[in-house]
């Protein structure tokens, strides 16, 4: 296999060990985040649906505290991917994964700040198409 030179931890089988379970408690904490803002913010949604009877009132609001949790769990999981393709697996065919990996979740992160916030992240102030002041 095409491996890159990683003299700094070459040895030290400890370190390699030690970067794996960083990875994986990474990811664990990733997919928990996602798991525990869909429970959490359905049951919220469920709860205020049954009481006020309004599903236009809370709807928003249920989609932004849910994509705000998947947005998060995302950064863990790259963090993760970072972690275990740099310290762990440094193939160029796992760099090329890593790179896909990261593209698709930084376009999915995008897309989850465009639909909650209804702007692009670098632009500033209120919602896009109104001002940032009056």
């Amino acid at each position: 296999m095409n491996r890159l030179p990683v003299e700094a931890i070459a040895g030290h089988t400890w370190l390699i060990q030690l970067f794996s379970w960083i990875s994986l408690g990474l990811e664990i904490v990733g997919v928990a985040i996602i798991l525990a803002g869909a429970v959490i913010s359905t049951a919220v949604f469920v709860y205020w649906l049954i009481k006020e009877k309004s599903l236009d009132k809370y709807y928003q609001e249920y989609r932004s505290t849910f994509g705000k949790a998947i947005l998060l769990g995302l950064e863990f999981l790259v963090a993760s991917d970072i972690v275990n393709t740099v310290a762990v697996g440094l193939t160029f065919k796992d760099l090329g994964i890593l790179g896909l990996l990261v593209l698709i979740r930084t376009f999915l992160s995008f897309a989850l700040e465009v639909e909650i916030n209804g702007k692009w992240p670098w632009e500033g102030g209120e919602a896009a198409g109104k001002p940032d002041s009056e």
